[in-house]
């Protein structure tokens, strides 16, 4: 670890005996975690350590064992199995996991994101209000999709935060949350949403070898209006230039439930023969970024890299599959916030992006009541990681 982020932790006294819940769904990802965050403190000299508010402070594991065991209708309960009476509670849930089933009526029944969500308000009932602070890491934020209205709907996702604040959570720290502004539903509790843009950075310079990062040679595409902000940020850090893509409805027909897409219209300066980032917040069917990717391969663009925090790939990989044997694409990354199959991890143009030491730097700064600023904007690590790149370090 460097001395920096050392520096960070060894200045105030935690603000209790840290304890991780994994819940089932998030499990491989609360090891690893756990993992970076044994290994620093084992390593860490504190001139406290001695101290009772130290007490626990190094251990063989921070992770509470919990379950959750099922009825046979399908009811559940949530249990901890250990004493969390007066620690720093942090809570990892991944809703989207669809992998998990359990037993309804002696059918397996796969679990979805209101499962999940369930299962995650057990834990901290079962808590019942013993620990010091409570703080809910949900990489993909649950109904964040379902963020606004528009006719006489339902406001799923306030209606899930107010609930957790509602029973006692302290902090939610969420990433790339699809809208952040849903945070004003509670707005005098702790709200994070964080960007892993270092990340995808990191990810794309180790696996590709030959770019050349300029605005003559590169450029990064939103493919919608509504993720504009995360496409600037990348192309302002790596001084390139941005363009986006918009929806043309037709707004005269209804094809169910919304007015269909006549064509995606670009906004931007050529990209012929550059290599594009295209950033996204998520790809669910993969429709979207298919038809932007092709639109830009009609435009002459060389190569193209798709960049989306959770990679969901509700209909399959055919189509990924397709376009990346006929040059649409070159490489996809997504990040392991969110469950990835086995069959995803396999295909020879993805590239995983660990999120765990990030989130376990963010649990150790958070632990110690210290400032994460400057763990949410990464602009001078992606700096260092470009110029390490140009000199052949990467």
């Amino acid at each position: 670890m460097s001395k920096r982020e050392e520096m960070r932790n060894l200045e105030t006294i935690p603000v209790g005996s840290l304890g991780i819940v994994a819940l089932e769904g998030c499990k491989a990802l609360g090891e690893k975690v756990d993992h970076y965050l044994v290994g620093w403190r084992t390593e860490r000299e504190n001139a406290h350590s001695e101290s009772l508010a130290f007490k626990g402070y190094q251990r063989d594991s921070y992770l509470v064992q919990t379950k959750v065991p099922r009825f046979g209708s399908g009811e559940a309960k949530g249990v901890i199995l250990e004493s969390v009476r007066g620690t720093d509670l942090y809570l990892l849930v991944d809703v989207a996991n669809h992998s998990l089933t359990y037993s309804l009526c002696g059918h397996p029944n796969h679990m979805s994101p209101d499962d999940h969500f369930q299962d995650l308000k057990r834990i901290i009932a079962a808590v019942g209000g013993k620990a010091r602070r409570i703080t809910v890491i949900m990489p993909f934020l649950y109904e964040s999709r379902q963020h606004k209205r528009s006719s006489r709907e339902s406001l799923d996702c306030a209606i899930a935060l107010q609930e957790l604040v509602g029973m006692g959570v302290d902090n939610i720290i969420t990433f790339d949350a699809h809208d952040a502004r849903v945070q004003n539903a509670i707005p005098l509790n702790g709200f994070e949403t964080v960007q892993p843009a270092y990340q995808f950075i990191k990810g794309l310079l180790s696996h590709v070898k030959n770019l050349t990062i300029d605005s003559d040679h590169m450029m990064v595409v939103s493919p919608d209006e509504g993720g504009m902000s995360r496409a600037i940020y990348i192309a302002n850090v790596l001084g390139l230039d941005m363009g986006m893509f918009y929806k043309r409805r037709d707004y005269t027909r209804i094809v169910d439930g919304r007015n269909p897409i006549v064509a995606h219209e670009f906004l931007g300066t050529s990209v012929e023969g550059k290599d594009i980032i295209v950033v996204d917040d998520m790809i669910s069917s993969g429709e979207s970024v298919l038809e932007v990717a092709a639109a830009l391969k009609k435009r002459k663009a060389n190569r193209i890299f798709i960049c989306a925090t959770f990679g969901l790939f509700t209909n399959g990989f055919a189509k990924f599959d397709l376009a990346y044997e006929e040059g649409t694409i070159d490489n996809i990354l997504t990040t392991n916030l969110v469950y990835q199959p086995a069959e995803l991890l396999e295909r020879p143009y993805y590239i995983d992006c660990d999120m765990s030491k990030y989130i376990a730097f963010i649990i150790d700064t958070l632990n110690h009541d210290a400032s994460i600023s400057d763990l949410l904007n990464p602009s001078d690590r992606i700096q260092n990681l470009v110029e390490k790149y140009k000199n052949g370090e990467i």
